[in-house]
């Protein structure tokens, strides 16, 4: 165990969680951007073209495709990073989960305060009434899912070229601003808007927890180069 980490939760009272792909990685869910060999066989477009607003607007057949292949993983499970987190929370040591993942894996383990910057794949709306659709009526159509009113059901993820909810933002901002200590897991802090929002915490405890170095290193107070879940499980 790192003794300095441990010790610190131990002092804390206000912690703040900020995750990415690194943290459901562990659960089984892979990272979009880590196109595998069969990719370029079935998609004739990037991942990053596909996620976009412009994409789902011109050729929304083509995303849903891609969208329930890759994106979705309703059998994964939370994993012990996910479920310290929520104990954390519990015990009334940790204020806030700032995550930029979509899958809802934090509030399957328990938390609860949780700021899903890029939105949740469990959460459908259709574009023209605003009717709210779960994860299974995604699941168990094909094409474009269609409301009962004809409109097209959108998933509730922020895709390239839209920008984050407001309330989401300015939660995650205000629990960051706040903190004595902050835990970045997961992510390499390279997708803007959300890796700057790390720059609001004000503290002398920023933990890195990463499998590679991130262009926050050298600010932080502490950085741990293994597996998040390896890492979490250890803890008090």
């Amino acid at each position: 165990m790192n003794e300095t980490l441990a010790s610190w939760i131990r002092e804390s009272k206000r912690i703040v969680f900020f995750g990415g792909a690194g943290v459901s990685t562990e659960s089984g869910i892979p990272d979009f951007r880590s196109v595998d060999g069969l990719y370029n066989q079935q998609y004739d477009y990037p991942p990053e073209t596909i996620l976009s607003h412009t994409f789902f607007m011109r050729k929304p057949e083509e995303f849903f495709r891609f969208y329930r292949n890759k994106m979705l993983f309703p059998d994964a499970e939370p994993n012990a990073a996910h479920a310290k987190l929520a104990q954390w929370e519990a015990e009334g040591k940790l204020t806030g989960v700032v995550t930029q993942n979509i899958d809802g894996l934090h509030q399957k383990a328990g938390s609860k305060k949780v700021f899903e910057l890029h939105g949740s794949v469990l959460r459908n709306y259709c574009m023209r009434c605003g009717k709210f659709y779960g994860l299974d009526h995604i699941m168990h159509t094909t094409g474009v899912p269609k409301c009962e009113c004809g409109g097209t059901i959108k998933p509730d993820v922020v895709l390239y070229e839209e920008s984050l909810d407001n309330d989401v933002v300015n939660g995650a901002c205000a629990a960051i601003s706040e903190a004595d200590m902050m835990i970045i897991g997961g992510t390499s802090l390279n997708v803007y808007p959300a890796a700057g929002l790390v720059d609001l915490y004000r503290g002398n405890r920023l933990v890195l927890v990463n499998l590679s170095s991130t262009p926050q290193d050298r600010r932080a107070n502490l950085v741990v180069h293994e597996r998040i879940g390896q890492v979490f499980a250890e803890l008090p």
